[in-house]
């Protein structure tokens, strides 16, 4: 089980959010970005030839390789620039769009637990605890000691029947209702706690209580709510922006694919992050939200579409591109050891043979959007030789001192919530 940060209602549907809106306007400029653009006045495709003759030189296939540069609505440079190739991990730059285009950054995410039976005065509750869940994708052993100390909160500590999961109940990135179930019975009674949960634990305030909630019967699925059933507890989680930036900082894969699922699977999400950005139908293909499978073939200004949607659909919402993806020199995760430029928001992908990154790359003249996709078996080599790559870019271009200010990012309330009913 990876540590906190790494892992670190019913479902709301708010519809396509400003799809019309961003779709149209990027559309028109997506569609103006041509190839030939690539040779203009100030261009760096003399640096993308230079980096494409390095890599043929070291017998990587030219043809296995894209790169898109762009500066707002001027191409910079490029090769096979809307040629689909294997994404890996980019797809979550897909997920990520169509994510925040469907719930919008602030959305969270409702798991709702509910009471058959009578709750006497020794604590005891006379009948079944449910589960209700809402497609949380971080609901982790931490979420489960809060839910626990919720419910003794409310004077249960045993509960004489059944732990019933009904619907999309996810705990440690298992998307198995039974074995999500277990593992949150484990989560509310401390004296079942594996090394695991002991350690997380550790990580939270001083004074923190363990809790004691006492399951007797089993662990079951079932298919839906008894009417009677009372509602104890609403667990909400962490806003969005929030899960996509561990996410991504982390390319969890899990995350990804709990999320896609929540919003109709690879093709919707594809169908989605298309529309957002206004890319051609053949730039973007999805099999799943994470980017397992070389299936997965995203083009390199399609990357970058998307990315600058994010980017406007964010910004609209007093957000920026590094609330959703890692600050290279400050974030954590994936990239902390990667030798790459020192100011730089980006997201990676790596496959067997694949290695790919995109991002956005401030320098003194402005910022450059790129995509930077390889194919080759030796994946350290393409890592050092991209980092290199764009070190270079943001050197000719001047790199500023610090992070520009219109990159940080903002401050967010990044923890769960619960809402308690009255007692039964």
């Amino acid at each position: 089980m990876k540590s906190a940060p790494q892992r670190y209602c019913q479902r709301q549907r708010p519809g396509w959010r400003l799809v019309a809106i961003w779709g149209g306007t990027l559309s028109a400029a997506f569609l103006l970005l041509s190839s030939a653009q690539a040779t203009a006045q100030g261009s760096l495709q003399p640096q993308v030839e230079t980096y494409l003759a390095q890599l043929s030189g070291r017998g990587f296939a030219s043809t296995a390789q894209g790169v898109w540069l762009q500066r707002g609505d001027e191409v910079l440079g490029q090769h096979q620039g809307s040629k689909a190739l294997p994404a890996a991990s980019l797809t979550k730059v897909a997920t990520t769009l169509a994510a925040l285009q469907q719930f919008g950054p602030h959305h969270r995410f409702v798991t709702t637990y509910l009471a058959t039976g009578s709750l006497g005065t020794d604590g005891v509750l006379q009948g079944d605890l449910w589960v209700l869940g809402g497609e949380d994708p971080f609901f982790v052993w931490e979420e489960a000691f809060a839910v626990g100390n919720a419910l003794n909160a409310q004077g249960i500590r045993q509960v004489r029947g059944d732990l019933v999961v009904v619907g999309r109940f996810y705990m440690n990135f298992s998307r198995d209702g039974a074995r999500s179930g277990s593992l949150l019975r484990q989560g509310l009674e401390a004296r079942l706690w594996p090394p695991e949960a002991q350690a997380q634990f550790q990580t939270l305030p001083p004074g923190t209580p363990r809790p004691q909630v006492e399951i007797l019967g089993s662990v079951r699925v079932a298919q839906q709510i008894p009417s009677e059933a009372q509602v104890l507890l609403r667990h909400e989680s962490p806003p969005l922006i929030h899960l996509l930036k561990l996410m991504n900082l982390y390319s969890n894969n899990a995350m990804a694919e709990m999320l896609a699922e929540a919003m109709g699977g690879a093709a919707q999400v594809a169908q989605i992050a298309r529309a957002a950005a206004g890319i051609p139908a053949e730039e973007l293909h999805l099999i799943n939200g994470s980017g397992l499978g070389v299936e997965n073939r995203i083009s390199p200004r399609a990357n970058v579409a998307m990315l600058r949607a994010t980017q406007a659909l964010l910004e609209e919402r007093g957000l920026s591109l590094a609330d959703a993806f890692a600050v290279v020199g400050q974030d954590v995760g994936v990239l902390e050891r990667r030798l790459l430029p020192g100011i730089l928001i980006a997201k990676s992908g790596t496959l067997s043979g694949v290695s790919t990154l995109a991002g956005v790359l401030p320098t003194e003249r402005g910022d450059i959007w790129f995509a930077v996709m390889n194919g080759g078996a030796n994946l350290a080599d393409l890592r050092t030789w991209q980092g290199e790559f764009l070190s270079r870019l943001q050197s000719r271009w001047g790199s500023p001192a610090a992070l520009p200010e219109r990159w940080l990012p903002r401050p967010l309330d990044t923890r769960s919530r619960r809402e308690s009913s009255p007692r039964l």
